[in-house]
């Protein structure tokens, strides 16, 4: 097989372990418009306690490091603090009741028991020091300014979760090639023999092949396994058990997409600071002997089941969606010149305040919405410091103002 052929094979693999977690990432997110009520989540995961309260829900999901992020922007787009969602973010794919079984049976309750901790831990420490970083900012303790009531219906779930897709779909795309590109490259055996047992070099080399990487938490148990039957430090595969599914290269992206340069910074530091610190604090701390199954090789692949296969099409399919949509209406809009026989008249850009965007995704809703309003050439939308679309076209005003209301924002 060449290395093209195993990196196409690769790309898929991850493709399939994504798929399912993912696609129950955007349930969850768009279950949240219909089943929460109006305004409970600005009022709960807000301030310190409301980062206290969002690792406590996410310790014991079992979200892996991308279907916590559709939940988790999810969260902020309706109203949860950068701190409660760095938390939750950071958390949740760590830990679940599953990773913290398969753990035990692979490496011991000490282990596990460790991990659980430190995963609760380092939720804490990044959302509260997101929570310190927002202060004198808009008030992390402030209820947010949502906008319009999203719509509740089943409809309004759908399109709340697919505006939190598009706002990372270019990076969860990124993401997976970085990944297979890592596997196909450096694959395990590789790996296992580039740290020296109790060196600083082998916790370094771990942590910096597990944060791009995409593994969830109970399939990234084997490896580390693996990792100790080769030689590593214990410690080392605490370190790849925190970093590895807590973080991956589509999620770094996603995550700075959609909370910002400084949340972004706090949720990335926690997760490399945290995981070496306590990955050495374990070796210092808690000597574990061997476990007899870290002695064996890791498992093969299993071959896909068809729901996986499919799961995996319908995410491809979610994913084509935004860009077929943008070079139809890029088809289209030439095919009208054409037709008429001149091109369409321009006149100064129309700018338009607008209430309510409070991450990524906001934006790429709404960036979407205008750009399928008639007679619209190109949109640029930003959030910050104040909500403001930049629109090129014939349009008017009032049919932007209304796709502005359709897509759930107010205008100003």
């Amino acid at each position: 097989m060449t290395s093209l052929e195993r990196f196409i094979a690769a790309a898929f693999d991850v493709l399939l372990e994504l798929a399912p977690w993912l696609l129950l990432g955007l349930v969850v997110a768009g279950a949240m418009v219909v089943l929460v009520p109006p305004g409970w989540v600005s009022r709960t995961f807000r301030g310190p306690w409301g980062v206290v309260r969002a690792v406590a829900l996410g310790v014991p999901l079992p979200l892996c490091s991308c279907g916590v992020i559709p939940a988790g922007l999810g969260l902020k787009k309706q109203g949860a603090s950068d701190g409660a969602t760095v938390g939750f973010l950071i958390s949740t794919p760590q830990t679940g009741v599953d990773s913290l079984l398969v753990t035990h049976g692979f490496l011991g309750w000490p282990f596990a028991i460790f991990k659980l901790v430190s995963a609760t831990v380092m939720g804490l420490v990044g959302g509260l020091l997101t929570h310190a970083a927002e202060r004198g900012t808009p008030s992390d303790d402030a209820p947010a300014r949502l906008g319009a009531e999203p719509d509740r219906s089943l409809r309004g779930a759908v399109a709340h979760a697919m505006s939190v897709l598009d706002a990372i779909a270019g990076w969860l795309v990124i993401g997976i090639l970085v990944s297979a590109a890592i596997t196909t490259f450096m694959p395990r055996e590789v790996l296992s023999g580039l740290g020296a047992p109790g060196t600083a070099l082998a916790y370094l080399i771990v942590l910096a092949i597990a944060v791009p990487l995409y593994v969830c938490a109970t399939a990234s148990v084997p490896i580390a396994s693996a990792l100790v039957g080769a030689g590593f430090p214990t410690g080392a595969a605490l370190v790849f058990l925190m970093a590895g599914p807590a973080t991956n290269a589509a999620t770094i992206g996603a995550v700075y997409r959609g909370l910002g340069r400084r949340p972004f910074a706090i949720y990335l530091g926690t997760i490399l600071v945290g995981s070496l610190g306590l990955g050495i604090a374990f070796d210092s701390l808690i000597p574990v002997t061997t476990p007899a199954c870290c002695t064996h090789g890791a498992e093969g692949t299993v071959a896909a089941s068809p729901w996986q296969i499919g799961l995996a099409g319908a995410l491809v399919v979610l994913l084509l969606r935004t860009p077929v949509a943008a070079f139809t209406r890029l088809v289209t809009r030439s095919l009208r010149a054409e037709q008429t026989g001149a091109p369409t008249v321009l006149g100064a850009p129309t700018v338009l305040g607008v209430d309510g965007m409070s991450c990524g995704g906001c934006v790429s809703t709404l960036e979407s919405k205008l750009s399928g309003v008639p007679g619209v050439v190109s949109v640029e939308v930003v959030r910050t410091p104040e909500g403001k679309a930049t629109v090129v076209g014939s349009a008017s005003v009032d049919a932007l103002r209304s796709a502005i209301r359709d897509a759930g924002f107010t205008p100003r």
